[in-house]
Protein backbone atom coordinates (compact mmCIF):
# COMPACT_ATOMS: atom_id res chain seq x y z
CA UNK A 1 0.00 0.00 0.00
CA UNK A 2 1.13 3.52 -0.75
CA UNK A 3 0.99 6.94 0.31
CA UNK A 4 -0.77 9.44 -0.85
CA UNK A 5 0.73 12.43 0.54
CA UNK A 6 3.97 11.14 -1.21
CA UNK A 7 2.11 10.90 -4.46
CA UNK A 8 2.26 14.14 -6.55
CA UNK A 9 -0.54 14.20 -8.55
CA UNK A 10 0.10 17.44 -10.67
CA UNK A 11 3.66 18.56 -11.77
CA UNK A 12 4.68 22.09 -10.53
CA UNK A 13 7.40 22.79 -12.69
CA UNK A 14 7.73 21.59 -16.56
CA UNK A 15 10.74 22.84 -19.20
CA UNK A 16 10.36 22.59 -22.59
CA UNK A 17 12.61 24.17 -25.89
CA UNK A 18 12.17 26.89 -27.64
CA UNK A 19 11.79 25.39 -31.09
CA UNK A 20 10.98 21.67 -31.74
CA UNK A 21 10.76 19.94 -34.58
CA UNK A 22 7.00 18.77 -35.47
CA UNK A 23 4.44 17.31 -37.68
CA UNK A 24 2.92 19.77 -38.70
CA UNK A 25 -0.41 19.09 -40.71
CA UNK A 26 -0.78 22.00 -43.05
CA UNK A 27 2.42 21.77 -44.50
CA UNK A 28 2.19 18.09 -44.36
CA UNK A 29 5.72 17.55 -42.94
CA UNK A 30 8.22 17.70 -40.16
CA UNK A 31 9.17 21.31 -39.28
CA UNK A 32 10.67 23.84 -36.75
CA UNK A 33 8.12 24.96 -34.67
CA UNK A 34 8.25 27.71 -32.05
CA UNK A 35 6.82 26.92 -28.39
CA UNK A 36 4.70 29.49 -26.68
CA UNK A 37 1.70 29.52 -24.40
CA UNK A 38 -1.97 30.34 -24.46
CA UNK A 39 -2.97 33.35 -22.85
CA UNK A 40 -5.11 32.62 -20.19
CA UNK A 41 -8.96 33.77 -20.39
CA UNK A 42 -10.96 34.76 -17.39
CA UNK A 43 -13.69 32.83 -16.18
CA UNK A 44 -16.64 35.20 -16.05
CA UNK A 45 -15.70 36.28 -19.58
CA UNK A 46 -16.08 33.05 -20.81
CA UNK A 47 -18.74 31.54 -18.63
CA UNK A 48 -21.02 34.37 -16.74
CA UNK A 49 -24.15 32.64 -16.33
CA UNK A 50 -22.41 29.69 -14.57
CA UNK A 51 -23.95 27.95 -11.56
CA UNK A 52 -23.59 30.05 -8.18
CA UNK A 53 -22.68 33.55 -10.20
CA UNK A 54 -24.47 36.78 -8.83
CA UNK A 55 -25.31 37.93 -12.60
CA UNK A 56 -27.40 34.73 -13.10
CA UNK A 57 -28.98 35.04 -9.47
CA UNK A 58 -30.13 38.36 -10.58
CA UNK A 59 -31.58 37.44 -14.04
CA UNK A 60 -33.61 34.75 -12.57
CA UNK A 61 -35.14 37.42 -10.16
CA UNK A 62 -34.23 35.78 -7.27
CA UNK A 63 -31.49 38.53 -5.70
CA UNK A 64 -34.42 41.56 -5.76
CA UNK A 65 -37.08 42.18 -3.33
CA UNK A 66 -37.37 42.27 1.11
CA UNK A 67 -35.35 39.31 2.93
CA UNK A 68 -32.97 36.40 1.79
CA UNK A 69 -35.38 34.02 1.07
CA UNK A 70 -32.93 31.58 3.09
CA UNK A 71 -30.61 31.60 0.61
CA UNK A 72 -28.60 34.70 0.65
CA UNK A 73 -27.66 34.82 4.51
CA UNK A 74 -24.20 32.58 3.96
CA UNK A 75 -21.20 34.44 2.46
CA UNK A 76 -20.36 33.97 -1.47
CA UNK A 77 -19.68 30.39 -2.26
CA UNK A 78 -15.98 31.26 -3.19
CA UNK A 79 -15.45 32.02 -0.07
CA UNK A 80 -16.27 29.15 2.28
CA UNK A 81 -17.14 26.32 -0.07
CA UNK A 82 -14.87 25.59 -3.16
CA UNK A 83 -11.46 25.05 -2.72
CA UNK A 84 -9.17 26.82 -4.58
CA UNK A 85 -6.82 24.31 -6.96
CA UNK A 86 -2.90 24.79 -6.44
CA UNK A 87 -2.16 25.07 -10.17
CA UNK A 88 -3.74 26.39 -13.39
CA UNK A 89 -4.32 24.60 -16.41
CA UNK A 90 -2.06 25.66 -19.54
CA UNK A 91 -2.13 25.18 -22.98
CA UNK A 92 0.91 25.11 -25.14
CA UNK A 93 0.75 26.03 -28.84
CA UNK A 94 3.35 25.27 -31.74
CA UNK A 95 3.18 27.50 -34.46
CA UNK A 96 4.89 26.60 -37.33
CA UNK A 97 7.59 28.46 -38.92
CA UNK A 98 7.45 27.79 -42.69
CA UNK A 99 3.08 28.66 -42.53
CA UNK A 100 2.79 30.49 -39.20
CA UNK A 101 -0.15 28.00 -38.65
CA UNK A 102 -0.42 27.23 -34.79
CA UNK A 103 -1.66 24.53 -33.43
CA UNK A 104 -2.16 23.66 -29.35
CA UNK A 105 -1.74 20.48 -27.26
CA UNK A 106 -5.17 18.06 -27.25
CA UNK A 107 -5.23 18.67 -23.18
CA UNK A 108 -3.81 21.37 -21.28
CA UNK A 109 -1.03 20.65 -18.60
CA UNK A 110 -2.03 21.27 -14.71
CA UNK A 111 1.34 22.27 -13.61
CA UNK A 112 2.20 25.74 -11.39
CA UNK A 113 5.29 27.08 -13.96
CA UNK A 114 6.01 26.46 -17.69
CA UNK A 115 9.85 27.33 -18.73
CA UNK A 116 10.51 27.45 -22.16
CA UNK A 117 13.94 28.19 -22.96
CA UNK A 118 14.59 31.12 -20.29
CA UNK A 119 11.05 32.57 -20.45
CA UNK A 120 8.99 31.77 -17.13
CA UNK A 121 5.20 31.47 -17.60
CA UNK A 122 2.89 31.28 -14.43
Amino acid sequence: MFNLQKLNVCQINMKLPEKTNRYCKHCKKQTAQTVAVAKQKSRSSAHPLSRGSTTRVRMRGLNRGFGSNGRYSKPAIKSWKRKTKQTKRLTIMYTCTTCKKSKGISKARRVSKIQIGEKISK
